[in-house]
């Protein structure tokens, strides 16, 4: 953690310089918190709340539209616990001891890197929609019926509402997350929620 910390701060005075240098910059630096939980599912709950932060930069704009690319090292904490034991098959080995096992309830920590892209529709000099689509690779460090600790990836769509003030940008984003190993792991099954964020950014 304290490389990418460095490695973050790095970049953010890069930034700087270059917009000291070059004049107005097409990137932004931002930070958004949000929250949520599974869809309603008999077999379990997974309840959940992050911190990103956001490096946006905008590729190109339009009269109608503004398209930009997205870099969210983000930082997950969940809360998961299996509700249906019968999930875990009788022709799994050691079937008896991982239900006891993952009927108790789990904090999981997922450290995330997504890259997404985002079409931005203005629709006055501060408001704008837009709609955004990221995946990446993350790392979980908890075990469950649904998933192996590891190796990940997290995919997130996401619809949000910018206002700008100034130099500033405050965001409302409701988005749908899934998260599975692609396979990678001995369990695929992942998690689906729903959640919301809020965020801010600022113009270099």
């Amino acid at each position: 953690m304290d490389r990418r910390l460095l490695l973050g701060l790095s970049l953010f005075l890069c930034l700087f310089r270059l917009q000291g240098q070059e004049g107005e910059s097409n990137f932004s630096v931002g930070f958004n918190y949000g929250f949520g939980s599974e869809f309603n599912n008999r077999n379990y709950t997974f309840t959940n709340h992050f911190y990103k932060a956001q490096l946006y930069y905008r590729l190109k704009e339009t009269k109608k539209f503004q398209y930009e690319i997205l870099v969210q090292p983000e930082v997950n904490f969940g809360t998961h616990q299996l509700l249906n034991f019968y999930f875990v098959k009788p022709e799994e080995p050691d079937y008896i001891e991982k239900r006891a096992k993952y009927v108790q309830l789990k904090d999981v920590h997922e450290y995330v890197l997504n890259i997404g892209f985002l079409i931005r529709k203005p629709i006055s000099a501060r408001f704008s929609f837009y709609l955004l689509a990221s995946v990446g690779p993350m790392i979980t460090d908890t075990e469950t019926e649904r998933m192996s600790d590891g190796f990940a990836f997290a995919d997130v769509l996401a619809a949000g509402f910018s206002a700008k003030v100034q130099r500033f940008q405050f965001d409302i984003r409701p988005c749908v997350r899934h998260v599975s190993n692609a396979g990678l792991g001995s369990s695929n099954a992942g998690y689906n929620t729903k959640n919301i964020e809020f965020g801010v950014s600022c113009s270099l």
